[in-house]
């Protein structure tokens, strides 16, 4: 992959990246404040400055896929936007890219928000750029299926579709089992969910079609 990226992936990698530094500095109100929590009524907590209203907030949709959790955490996503996102940003444009982009982590985020409502019930924060991520795989895997990739820790080349196919398929059984408990699995299939159906309405295949079609 070229390192020259294309403005808005490198923007973004950026911008991962300052955040994740202010995190270090003042991660408990930041984490207050833009992570993704659920829905609901506030609940009160003890912090640092003293007790404190904590709820969802409208630009959590968009702030908390800003932020990480560890370093492992950013490293793996962003080195997933550097791999994947200039090649997506060069065939999007660099202004359907950005909106493909916020649509996946919005979609994402909604995801998360319904199985905390109505199937986890719990209250705890959600962040990462992973559902962003996961609709930048499903946009690979649609435009360029047959290209080879493979996962860092089992290093055989298969083709895109299959490996954008076997990934969401290991994310819902994860999801439905439970397993690897805080980790988001539905938000990185409702980026894929937001990812396929904005590609197809790009297309011209869903029943509301766009002025101009974008995409073949």
């Amino acid at each position: 992959m070229p390192f020259n990226l294309p403005p808005v992936t490198r923007n973004l990698l950026i911008a991962n990246v300052v955040v994740f530094l202010l995190q270090q500095v003042a991660g408990e109100v930041l984490l207050q404040h833009f992570a993704l929590w659920p829905w609901g009524p506030d609940q009160i907590f003890q912090t640092s400055q003293g007790l404190a209203s904590i709820g969802f907030r409208p630009w959590q949709l968009v702030t908390y896929a800003f932020m990480h959790g560890s370093i492992t955490h950013i490293l793996f996503n962003m080195f997933a936007l550097y791999m994947f996102g200039g090649t997506i940003e060069r065939t999007f444009g660099a202004r359907n890219f950005t909106i493909y982009y916020f649509v996946c982590a919005i979609v994402a985020a909604i995801a998360q928000l319904v199985v905390v409502q109505w199937f986890t019930h719990g209250f705890y924060p959600t962040i990462g750029a992973s559902g962003a991520i996961f609709g930048l795989l499903l946009a690979f895997g649609m435009l360029y299926p047959h290209e080879k990739v493979m996962l860092i820790f089992l290093p055989v080349p298969m083709p895109a579709w299959l490996f954008v196919t076997g990934y969401a398929a290991v994310e819902l059984v994860l999801g439905v089992t439970d397993t690897e408990a805080g980790v988001a699995h539905f938000a990185h299939l409702g980026g894929m969910v937001g990812g396929i159906v904005l590609i197809q309405y790009w297309r011209g295949k869903l029943p509301i079609k766009p002025r101009q079609r974008l995409m073949r």
